[in-house]
């Protein structure tokens, strides 16, 4: 048996929690460059889909400089980024909202949906989900042209009875042995032209402020969704 003195115990554990804080720092270094480094991907991702679902509008101002947090249930959550597209004049000429589909088969999808100050779609774009591949993943773009169907569409167009998947008597397709992922965004997509017909005259009210990337003031969360 080892006869070890109190000096060699004492030096032994500083030794080790030495190698423990060193450890746990790199590992939290890590983490926080990891992390860094997705954010600035997923920004610009955002970047290149809000200038895809923007492209078609004659706007001035730089839309992922100009920015608001929205908070609803519509929406599917809180402190969820909008951006505006504006022209010479600041005013509104189109947002980009984020939205959520809480519904999805294997959990959120996360939205981009682009509407013009009329409330008519832009487009719709995939931001990010864990649908099933070769199934739910034919929601993204690079998949296939479904979710492109739709674009030009509002509010009334289909009537809302009839924004629904096919199974549910609407007129958006569904996917062959996948029904609960279209379902979701078509849900998802609904609701945020419910949003913005309720909200419109704030939204397009809203000001940019002088700084450039600062936020515009947000809108004020509904008191109650009952949609």
């Amino acid at each position: 048996m080892l006869d070890l003195k109190p000096r060699d115990i004492l030096i032994a554990t500083v030794l080790l929690a030495g190698f423990a804080a060193a450890g746990a720092g790199l590992v939290a270094l890590v983490q926080e460059g990891t992390e860094a480094r997705i954010a600035d991907n997923r920004m610009e991702v955002n970047r290149s889909r809000i200038a895809d679902l923007t492209g078609d509008l004659d706007y001035a101002n730089d839309p992922v400089h100009d920015t608001a947090a929205l908070s609803s249930d519509r929406l599917g959550g809180k402190e969820l980024p909008a951006w505006f597209a504006r022209d010479a004049d600041d005013n509104v000429m189109g947002i980009v909202f984020s939205a959520v589909a809480r519904d999805g088969y294997s959990g959120d999808i996360h939205l981009l949906i682009g509407v013009d100050r009329d409330g008519e779609l832009l487009g719709v774009r995939v931001s990010s989900h864990r649908e099933t591949p070769g199934l739910g993943d034919a929601i993204e773009a690079e998949r296939s042209d479904w979710i492109h169907g739709f674009e030009g569409r509002s509010l009334n167009d289909p009537e809302p009875d009839n924004w629904a998947v096919r199974r549910d008597g609407g007129v958006f397709d569904q996917f062959t042995g996948a029904t609960i992922t279209p379902r979701a965004v078509v849900r998802a997509v609904r609701r945020t032209l419910e949003y913005f017909d309720d909200y419109r005259d704030d939204l397009l009210a809203s000001a940019p402020k002088e700084d450039e990337g600062a936020m515009v003031e947000p809108i004020a969360e509904p008191e109650q969704d009952d949609r």
